[in-house]
């Protein structure tokens, strides 16, 4: 039955209520959930109001509705991946894809270093970096926008680092690493949350007036003499969200 002690809005509480049974995994993808018709008469709601709960969870991408069938539980967006976790991946499947990603829109050239960027990498601002952009995605649409900053020497023994295409492989570190023998022997990352900017709307492909929060997460990759090899930055997309699994130690 319904939850009777909620004081959010009628239809706020049907999509709560449905939120709550897909996060649990007592609905499962492919799942279908009952018509509108259905829904209005158990919560003793109009029409438009289940409608409207559907929809908001449609926009969460929680759901579909499939013309014929009905709203079918989608399954879960791919967890949003650190640098660090990409490289540990890429060092095993020689690709930094998750599980159902895709990456495309691949990026590069040596430019002038930002001023923030020249700051990480300890050079002075306008001086040359290659700069390596790609865009993941899954089923969903964006997971995340990844920028890799990496010291304009490498362009000298691995120039295809500074093309605009998918490397062959695996992932730059890895390139770098079997050409000059410079492994990384030390991560630092850093995860933080601010609302998007209008650059990050336009590199996660969100309209202008968009206002959203976005994960942010940066990764330095240092080799045995602690000099930088490279300065990953990820930014999520709205929603997605950052899933990590330890081990407990008993």
């Amino acid at each position: 039955m319904p939850p009777r002690a909620d004081n959010r809005a009628p239809y706020a509480r049907i999509a709560g209520h449905y939120r709550d049974l897909i996060s649990s995994g007592e609905l499962s993808p492919g799942d279908l959930l009952p018509s509108i018709k259905a829904l209005a008469a158990e919560w003793n709601v109009s029409t438009a109001t289940a409608d409207r709960a559907m929809k908001l969870l449609r926009e969460e991408k929680l759901v579909q509705g499939i013309p014929g069938v009905g709203t079918e539980v989608m399954a879960r967006p791919v967890s949003l991946s650190s640098g660090a976790e990409r490289h540990d991946r890429s060092s095993k499947t020689q690709s930094s894809w998750g599980v159902g990603e895709k990456s495309s829109g691949h990026t590069a050239g040596v430019v002038e270093a930002p001023e923030d960027i020249a700051q990480v990498l300890g050079i002075s601002a306008g001086d040359d970096v290659i700069r390596r952009s790609r865009v993941y995605r899954d089923a969903h649409g964006i997971v995340s926008h990844s920028t890799s900053w990496i010291p304009a020497e490498f362009a000298q023994v691995l120039p295809e680092l500074a093309k605009s295409e998918r490397l062959k492989g695996g992932l730059s570190l890895d390139l770098i690493a079997r050409a000059t023998g410079r492994k990384v022997a030390q991560r630092e990352d850093e995860e933080t949350a601010r609302i998007a900017t209008a650059q990050d709307r336009e590199l996660l492909e969100l309209e202008a007036d968009t206002v959203a929060a976005i994960l942010v997460l940066t990764a330095r990759f240092l080799d045995a003499d602690g000099e930088l090899l490279e300065y990953g930055v990820d930014l999520g997309a709205p929603g997605r969200t950052r899933r990590t699994t330890s081990e407990v130690l008993r």
